[in-house]
């Protein structure tokens, strides 16, 4: 069984964004994001359990 919880007392970390302004901002910083290879060019490591997932799926394991 669930319980009600009031609308103020909600977390406000309870979603990505809160509104319109935020879900445009979210978008442009996702466009932007470099992928793991960039990453790796400019001599930075890339998220560690995202990047041996890649390199699992690449292999077939």
């Amino acid at each position: 069984m669930k319980e009600y919880v009031k609308p103020d007392q909600v977390p406000e970390n309870s979603s990505m964004a809160r509104n319109l302004a935020e879900m445009k901002n979210l978008g442009k910083q996702m466009e932007n994001m470099r992928s793991n290879e960039e990453l790796i060019s400019y001599g930075k490591s890339p998220d560690p359990v995202q990047h041996e997932e890649e390199l699992k799926n690449k292999e077939g394991l």
